[in-house]
């Protein structure tokens, strides 16, 4: 009987080796399809995701886009890349550094004269070199900022410049500032420069105003000398701009609001305030 046993335990152990020779001439052995790979990359641990993230940027290097060559599927046969990886980082041009953003604010009519006012808004440069290359495009809308000798002064920073079109005469600017994200307005804070509404009657009373104010503001109400006033109230994204309407609007690449009052005739500013 013990040598029946051995005898049997034998032919079971070349049994098994018959079996897994069998089975190893089944198995094709290969490259894994690329979607397989990435099928199987995605039930992996995040601490996985974060080593592959890392990798990749390493390959992209200063190209900005991570390719994938030589790839084969479970044939053998060369396939192209599934995958490609772009830098999202925005351009200059994106970013609106060398060309401002203009946005209408307001319009009205003038003893027949039909009068704009508009705001640029240019883009914050990240290296005094964008900085100097932006001041020399300001220079060609006859835009200057305060500190034009300093380019370094606009790095970080958007500026903007509020413009007047009154009649068929060339615009004038009416106020300009840069700030940097800090300075983004908050509450009740405002920012708002008065002036005559015909640049050729500097004399005049000061019936135009202008200024910027947080998102959040509903309300600007502007007062004049004979305790009358108007209220300028917020209104959305791609509103119209409709002559003589008093209005707070966003302007293009502004983290600000915008609003403009007029003055009826023969009245002038006194005083300014966010209201609501």
């Amino acid at each position: 009987m013990s040598a029946d046993r051995e005898t049997n335990q034998t032919m079971t152990d070349r049994d098994i080796a018959l079996l897994l020779a069998d089975a190893a001439d089944e198995v094709e052995i290969g490259i894994a399809p690329y979607q397989a790979v990435i099928r199987g990359g995605r039930r992996r641990r995040a601490r996985r995701w974060a080593l592959a993230t890392a990798t990749a940027l390493v390959i992209a290097g200063t190209s900005g886009t991570l390719a994938l060559a030589g790839l084969r599927d479970g044939n053998g046969v060369e396939v192209s890349p599934a995958v490609t990886q772009k830098s999202t980082a925005p351009s200059t041009q994106e970013r609106h550094v060398y060309a401002p953003q203009e946005t209408m604010l307001a319009t009205g009519t003038e003893k027949g004269e039909e009068w704009y006012i508009s705001v640029d808004v240019w883009g914050a440069p990240r290296t005094e070199g964008e900085a100097q290359a932006q001041l020399q495009a300001m220079a060609g809308r006859d835009e200057q900022p305060w500190d034009k000798d300093q380019a370094s002064a606009l790095v970080g920073k958007t500026t903007y410049f509020v413009r007047r079109t009154f009649g068929s005469e060339a615009p004038s600017l009416l106020m300009g500032d840069s700030a940097s994200r800090q300075d983004t307005m908050a509450g009740e804070d405002l920012k708002s420069g008065a002036s005559t509404l015909d640049p050729n009657k500097t004399d005049g009373p000061q019936r135009l105003v202008v200024g910027h104010v947080a998102k959040t503001a509903r309300a600007v109400t502007c007062t004049w000398k004979d305790g009358s006033s108007t209220v300028a109230r917020r209104v959305a994204a791609g509103a119209d701009v409709n002559s003589d309407e008093a209005t707070i609007r966003p302007a293009a690449g502004s983290p600000d609001n915008w609003f403009v009052c007029v003055a009826p005739e023969g009245k002038s500013f006194d005083s300014v305030k966010v209201t609501e």
